[in-house]
């Protein structure tokens, strides 16, 4: 048989299959090595830069969750822990309902007491379904892995992290017993929130804060829900997240989840089918405690920006110790979350004593004048989804406030006003809300630099005539001032900032933004400025990108008291750990910015914004004492935002008002009894500095006055060109005097203004133009100085403007100057009037031709009256016949209007007299002798 043709080829095959399973054997199992050899080799690399860690190293990571961090207030006034973010409480194991342990073995961890902290095949099966992509992800932590990542390292999603979180499980198995690591587990573990709201973390605390029971004494479903929590802590919880109980309908997938639970104790053994049965039928929701009184976080905003702070600078001072460049946790965003995760951690657990620069009888007053000011205005209310729910709710949206007091010399941040309602709101609109900051930006970024770079003196004069300019958009920038209608025209540039004219701001910033004066800005510590903020127009206005918080700008005002020198605010003064090492002080470092010289001029033209016609003047009505301020406010468009802020030697405050929906404005309701914005940030400000005044005066220092500097001097100046006095500009009463920086800026070059033309003007609708020859005598007016034209060129700039503007009628100049606008004339005569009769008046409407400048008025055909463009539209009568000519700058008359007529009244008929009957002579009787003249009356 084994020589038949079928026995060879079945030999044949049988060899060929033989010998290619044994080639895919060796293929195989070269794979297998391959992989595996690659595999380990990429693991070794992930876990090439973890540290050997010592035994009492990792004893001491794990059991790491003991102390918790204390805050103190100026003076070492003591007002609470840290832990107001999670609320742990520590347990030893014994003390912990075997319930509990056999559940978290059932659904976290079932081969527990057998792995050496790993186990593979849940390993390799979680990887599978990560590389797959697959929507099934099961896990595959031990309780000793998931020891490692809350204990040790961090929870970033990342392959390195997972590897070392392997290595290190492993390496924990043969520092600690089974016991310690379950305990430790229990003891770390997050289980959601309280019934109050508050994040918990530990079985104890979880007894307690969702049962109102010890963890020893939890019942088998109790103790299933409680285990069940860690795979969704805030899903399944019973809580919202500003306390109480969420809805039924909400509460199911805790409730499931928990029956998931008992199914897996009872697979596993742990309970019987009896007990098993009872436990699902169990009304668990009954045992859900409700909202209680905690410990009172009296000062939610103030204790969370010390804890957002300590991260800040624990997380630098980490990666500084890891020999990482604090530069990039600024820069990149995974080294950032990886550091701010292990600083949030060590300032929980490391004891820390974190002192704060807060004067707490101020803080207490300044938030109770917050929460008891009366003028914050309209709440609206948004609709809003709900974090647990899912769902819109509607939601309030009052006025929120942000408020900041700094001490200028040491840049220390005294006191703050964070929100209306920290539980409504949990944003501290002081130190972290960005908003434009409007009209406040122009001393720091337009009028403080002109001076530091000798453009303007505080004097000075600028332009407040409109314009149109085209941006690098492409789109026209025409920006008004408070009042639509308004423009000024030559103004000092002191009384423009007082007033907040927009116009005169923008054409300034004009003339200097070449040289970057946002670069200022930089220096005084505006964090989120945008290269559009250095170029852009509309900077100069408070239109920045982002925006600026409360803070932000406060320290930048300090920056003027400071006679030019930025001294960045702070709040953390040292950080000690638990045997008083100092593990952090903070250092004033302070920036050259501007000038003393510039720092005074700017500030003595801000207490101008105080005075009679300044833009703060009601703040003066509310102090109850007089401190050497200066201030400036600031809104935005639409009234989006309002600000106040001032300064005085020793200390800088803001204020802040506006919604957290940016587009609603303040102004809702100005009719029906809400104050103006800019009255209501003044009232406030006012009601702060005297409450500050009242409790910490020292603070305050009311009777500090600002020093003027050597290098400021006052000299006269032409107040039209800003030059130095011609006779003829003397001749003229034009000259004017204020401060200057001497050592940028002097006005030497004489002044070149005065120009030759005639002084003789006509109005044309509200607006001044030089006289034409042919112009009618009677509607001139002289005594004005006549302008050079090629002054009225350079002083409007390129923007241009309409030069009749220069010199409004409500301007300072006006019965002394006449631009050298002339009116572009046409040949056309103007068109009539219709005239109509009131009583003994005379009234008419105004012609429609755009070049008419007065009336004359006529009767019975002859000329009798003038009337002036500027004058109302009106002539008192007499009887006759009257019409009405408009008359245009060229001396064209109008046609005749219609024509009104008084009749004289007729002469009344003469009355016939009546005879009169003569009057008897009466006797005089002399007096008797040496008797006096008696007068009778009768």
């Amino acid at each position: 048989m084994t020589k038949t043709k079928l026995a060879k080829g079945l030999r044949i095959s049988t060899g060929v299959v033989w010998n290619l399973f044994l080639l895919f054997i060796i293929f195989g199992l070269t794979i297998s090595v391959f992989a595996a050899s690659v595999g380990a080799g990429y693991f070794a690399s992930l876990v090439a830069k973890e540290p050997l860690r010592s035994k009492q190293v990792m004893r001491d990571a794990i059991f790491n969750y003991e102390e918790t961090s204390e805050i103190y207030l100026a003076g070492n006034v003591y007002i609470g822990k840290v832990n107001s973010d999670i609320e742990r409480k520590e347990t030893k194991l014994e003390r912990v309902s075997p319930f509990i342990i056999d559940a978290v073995f059932a659904t976290e961890d079932e081969y527990f007491v057998d792995h050496n902290g790993i186990v593979p095949k849940a390993i390799f099966r979680g990887l599978f379904q990560d590389v797959t992509n697959s929507a099934s992800q099961t896990g595959g932590s031990t309780l000793t892995q998931q020891l490692i990542k809350n204990q040790v390292l961090t929870n970033e999603v990342s392959y390195e992290r997972k590897a070392k979180e392997i290595l290190l499980a492993m390496r924990l198995e043969n520092f600690m017993e089974k016991e310690e690591i379950l305990e430790a587990y229990l003891n770390i573990i997050p289980y959601g929130r309280n019934a109050n709201g508050q994040n918990i973390a530990g079985v104890e605390t979880a007894a307690g804060g969702i049962f109102a029971k010890k963890a020893k004494d939890l019942n088998l479903p109790q103790a299933a829900f409680i285990a069940g929590l860690p795979q969704a802590p805030f899903a399944y919880t019973p809580f919202k997240s500003g306390g109480g109980r969420k809805e039924e309908k909400y509460l199911k997938p805790g409730i499931d989840r928990m029956k998931t639970v008992l199914f897996r104790m009872k697979e596993t053994h742990h309970i019987t089918e009896q007990q098993y049965n009872e436990a699902i039928n169990y009304d668990i929701t009954k045992d859900f405690r409700d909202s209680i009184m905690r410990a009172n976080e009296r000062y939610p905003y103030l204790t969370q920006e010390i804890q957002n702070r300590t991260v800040d600078i624990l997380a630098k001072t980490i990666a500084e110790k890891d020999g990482i460049d604090p530069e990039r946790l600024e820069k990149e965003k995974k080294v950032r979350e990886k550091y701010k995760i292990l600083a949030t951690r060590s300032m929980q657990n490391d004891g820390y004593r974190i002192y704060s620069t807060v004067d707490k009888k101020l803080y207490d007053k300044m938030n109770e004048v917050g929460d008891a000011f009366e003028h914050y205005g309209f709440t609206y209310t948004r609709e809003e989804k709900d974090p647990d729910t899912g769902e819109a709710v509607l939601k309030d949206d009052p006025v929120q406030v942000g408020a900041i007091m700094i001490e200028n010399n040491t840049g220390k941040i005294l006191s703050f006003i964070g929100g209306r309602d920290h539980k409504h709101e949990a944003t501290n609109h002081a130190t972290q809300a960005y908003r434009q900051n409007g009209s406040a930006m122009k001393p720091l970024l337009v009028y403080a630099p002109a001076i530091e770079y000798g453009v303007i003196g505080a004097g000075s004069p600028v332009v407040d005539v409109k314009f149109d300019v085209k941006q690098g958009n492409g789109s026209m920038w025409s920006p008004n001032n408070y009042l639509s209608t308004m423009e000024l025209g030559i103004i000092p540039a002191r009384e423009a900032l007082a007033k907040s004219l927009n116009l005169a701001t923008a054409r300034l910033y004009r003339d200097i933004i070449d040289r970057r004066p946002a670069e200022f800005l930089e220096k005084m510590g505006f964090s989120e400025l945008v290269p559009g903020d250095y170029v852009d127009y509309s900077t100069s206005l408070g239109g920045m990108a982002k925006g600026v918080s409360v803070e932000e700008n406060t320290n930048a005002f300090a920056t003027f008291a400071n006679g030019g020198q930025f001294i960045d605010a702070y709040l953390i003064e040292k950080i000690e750990d638990m045997e008083g090492n100092i593990v952090y002080k903070h250092e004033v470092e302070p920036v050259d910015v501007f000038s003393p010289e510039t720092s005074y001029i700017i500030t003595d033209m801000m207490r101008d914004v105080l005075k009679p016609g300044g833009t703060g003047n009601k703040v003066t009505n509310h102090l109850n004492f007089r401190p050497d301020l200066a201030v400036k406010t600031g809104t935005t468009q639409g009234y989006g935002d309002a600000w106040l802020v001032g300064y005085n030697p020793n200390v800088s405050l803001g204020v802040w008002l506006g919604y957290k929906d940016r587009t609603r404005s303040l102004y809702y309701g100005l009719k029906g009894q809400t104050l103006h914005p800019s009255d209501r940030t003044s009232r406030l400000f006012s009601r702060i500095m005297n409450a500050a005044n009242d409790v910490s005066p020292e603070l305050i220092g009311a009777s500090a006055k600002f020093q003027r500097p050597n290098g400021v001097v006052t000299r006269s100046f032409c107040g039209i060109s800003g030059l130095a006095p011609s006779a003829a500009c003397s001749s003229a009463g034009l000259v004017k005097s204020d401060l200057f920086n001497a050592k940028v800026m002097l006005p030497t070059k004489p002044d070149d203004s005065i120009g030759s033309s005639s002084s003789s003007f006509v109005t044309v609708k509200g607006k001044r133009y030089l006289a034409l020859p042919s112009t009618p005598a009677a509607f001139l007016t002289s005594g004005g100085t006549g302008m050079n034209p090629a002054f009225i060129s350079r002083i409007l700039g390129p923007w241009k403007g309409d030069a009749s503007k220069l010199f409004p009628a409500n301007s300072f100049f006006a019965s002394n100057v006449v631009s050298d606008a002339v009116f572009a004339a046409n040949d056309v005569s103007p068109t009539a009037v219709n005239v109509v009769l009131n009583g003994k008046t005379i009234t008419w409407s105004d012609s429609s031709s755009n070049d008419v400048i007065g009336y004359y008025i006529y009767r019975d055909g002859g000329k009798i009256g003038t009337v002036h463009d500027a004058s109302a539209n009106s002539y008192s009568i007499g009887t006759g016949s009257y019409s009405v000519r408009a008359v245009d700058i060229t001396g064209r008359l109008s046609e005749s209007s219609n024509v009104v007529t008084i009749e004289a009244e007729p002469a009344p008929e003469p009355v016939p007299e009546e005879p009169i009957d003569p009057v008897p002579e009466i006797p005089v009787i002399p007096p008797p002798p040496d008797t006096e003249d008696t007068n009778i009356n009768e």
